[in-house]
């Protein structure tokens, strides 16, 4: 019986390899929708001066005639603050903020003169909107300023956003 070959059953699971899936998980993240690519990213959490960053982004990109990739990074807290354990290691905080900004933007009547998307990151602000530009390929980011005694003390996320970032960045104040 050379060349024969017995075929799997029907319901038998197939093993997939683990690495195959975090490749699959890392494509899907670096995946973009190609209408959004050199767009304009603007970093939005529904602050005063996010909403300003915002409404400056919407017209940076209908001038340009882009997309707008709108990023709302959620919360994530390092579990060495109720474990008491070594090294740090990063829990998401559930953050349904991000569904409720999506709701109000969808509803915004500003946001109909341009293609836009809202992508969700968890983690350090200032690279996951870096990540974010890379992926798309962005001309810009544009962020609003930080103001108050957290800024001054931890630094603004737009001064270190323009200080490591590989594009332009725009604060509005």
């Amino acid at each position: 019986m050379a060349g024969h070959e017995i075929p799997e059953p029907a319901d038998r699971k197939q093993v997939a390899d683990p690495r195959s899936d975090q490749q699959a998980a890392e494509d899907a993240r670096h995946s973009c929708d190609p209408a959004f690519r050199h767009g304009v990213v603007v970093g939005f959490d529904g602050s005063t001066s996010s909403e300003r960053a915002l409404a400056y982004a919407i017209g940076m990109a209908r001038r340009t005639g882009s997309g707008l990739i709108i990023v709302h990074v959620a919360n994530r807290l390092p579990t060495t603050v109720w474990a008491g354990c070594e090294p740090p290691v990063f829990v998401d905080v559930p953050d349904h903020r991000t569904e409720v900004l999506g709701l109000e933007l969808a509803c915004a009547e500003y946001l109909s003169e341009v293609p836009w998307v809202l992508v969700e990151r968890g983690g350090d602000i200032c690279h996951e909107l870096e990540e974010v530009g890379r992926e798309y390929s962005a001309d810009a980011i544009v962020v609003g300023s930080t103001h108050g005694i957290v800024g001054r003390i931890f630094g603004s996320v737009a001064g270190r956003l323009a200080r490591r970032a590989q594009r332009p960045v725009v604060v509005i104040p």
